[in-house]
């Protein structure tokens, strides 16, 4: 009987249950996994029917508006995405350390974030506009319906960038299953408004936009009632808790982390699309359409990326070095699985999806003389896919920073060297440089980021 155990022999049966609680297999990582990636899967689905539903009044211009409207408010969503990474490694760690207290709490900095930028948005959204349709000339008819468009969609940002907050917490706590019915009913709802106010109420451009502003308040909402067991504790009103000066500034330097970290990995792949349009029209139709499968190679490794995240988070909170090696070995090892199946798939069906996605037939041509470096991608990038996830979760982000700097000058001195000898082929090759720059460096700081998961000595 339990009462009859020594003090020892209750230790044991303790430290057992936590070993059983941290045993990290191969079910547990799917079970992470495999609803990101399916979640992601429906992402290009509304991107199409959104042109489909548009394509369907006989114009250009709404299809350009929507496309272009769709991708500038993208951008200014995009620049908070680090609240997302930010939160899954915070809260992983919290959850890990037994912290419920923080792991409430970062939630509702979260959601003052999300909605405090949501809110800017909102308010500068005149001066945003200029500047976007400045650096992104259109026609003035394409223009005007895009400015009608943003008009309307930009009142849903502080929902839609709160949703990065309540995603990166719901990863955090393996709640991935949750992430996937938000985008499910988010998507789903968008598409069926879409097919209601533009075809069934003749609404065009503009229906299109309150499908999307409604789909994504109904989404944030959703959000927030999967997150609603800590909403009936106060622990997430603890407001000394909440606005604690030292874990505020703990968040924002994380967080300042991985938006630099990720506005120079977002200038690798603007610069290698600015670079390629410099080659000719063809050239560059032809890496747009290639860059469409490295889009499909991120969505398939996302998820094992957010395993780590959230595994590793917990491990490091909890200071189980052993449990973090595993889970980073066990995500890694899916991962790797995954992305030799997708270099076989684009060996396999490339041609087929380039004759596809681009019916002119010297861009035809020309994509399928750079197919190889798109077979190689997945392999070649799955290791810095993996260790950002690991470093997430470590909340390791200045080495991330720091890491992505020497990758993005490695990657500017490889085009500047090869792009004038090898032409596109340069490009393609200072790029997959890059992935393997950064995987190798963030593997050399990788026993450092072990080394600070060892328990404490007391």
């Amino acid at each position: 009987m339990p009462g009859d155990l020594t003090q020892t022999e209750r230790l044991a049966v303790d430290q057992s249950n936590a070993d059983a609680r941290a045993a990290i297999t191969h079910k547990r990582v799917l079970n992470i996994a495999l609803p990101i990636v399916l979640s992601n899967a429906t992402v290009p689905i509304l991107g199409a029917v959104d042109t489909g539903v548009v394509g369907q009044m006989g114009l250009a211009a709404p299809i350009g508006a929507v496309g272009l409207g769709a991708i500038l408010l993208s951008a200014f969503y995009w620049v908070f995405g680090f609240l997302r990474m930010g939160t899954v490694g915070l809260t992983a760690q919290a959850a890990g350390n037994g912290d419920d207290g923080e792991v409430a709490a970062l939630l509702t900095r979260g959601l003052l974030i999300g909605a405090g930028a949501g809110l800017a948005v909102m308010l500068l959204q005149v001066p945003l506009f200029w500047l976007a349709f400045k650096a992104s000339p259109a026609s003035a008819e394409v223009e005007t319906l895009a400015r009608q468009y943003m008009t309307i969609r930009v009142w849903s940002a502080p929902a839609a960038i709160a949703l990065f907050a309540i995603t990166g917490w719901l990863i955090a706590q393996e709640r991935t299953r949750a992430v996937l019915v938000i985008q499910v009913w988010m998507n789903g709802l968008n598409i069926v408004l879409d097919l209601w106010f533009v075809l069934g109420l003749g609404w065009g451009v503009q229906g299109v936009a309150i499908a999307t502003f409604l789909a994504e308040w109904s989404g944030a909402a959703m959000g927030l009632w999967f997150c609603r067991a800590v909403f009936r504790d106060v622990l997430w009103r603890t407001w000394d808790r909440v606005f604690d000066g030292a874990r505020w500034l703990h968040m924002v330097r994380v967080n300042g982390d991985i938006l630099v970290r990720s506005l120079l990995l977002e200038g690798i792949f603007i610069s290698f699309l600015f670079i390629g349009s410099s080659m000719g029209d063809v050239t560059l139709a032809a890496n747009q359409v290639l860059v469409q499968f490295f889009m499909i190679t991120a969505y398939g490794l996302d998820g094992f990326a957010f395993a780590a995240e959230a595994l590793v988070g917990k491990a490091m909170g909890a200071r189980r070095r052993a449990v973090l090696r595993r889970a980073a070995i066990v995500a890694s090892g899916w991962a790797f699985a995954v992305s030799a199946l997708l270099s076989l798939f684009f060996l396999v069906a490339g041609p087929a999806l380039i004759d596809t996605m681009a019916k002119a037939q010297d861009v035809q041509a020309m994509a399928r003389v750079f197919l190889p470096y798109i077979v190689a991608v997945p392999v070649i990038s799955v290791a810095a896919f993996m260790f950002d996830g690991i470093f997430i979760g470590a909340t390791r982000t200045k080495d991330m920073r720091n890491m992505m700097a020497i990758s993005f000058a490695v990657y500017v001195a490889c085009a500047a060297v090869l792009v004038p000898a090898l032409g596109n082929h340069g490009l393609w090759i200072a790029l997959m440089i890059s992935f393997v720059v950064r995987a190798a460096t963030l593997a050399w700081k990788y026993p450092a980021l072990e080394a600070a998961a060892a328990p404490v000595r007391q």
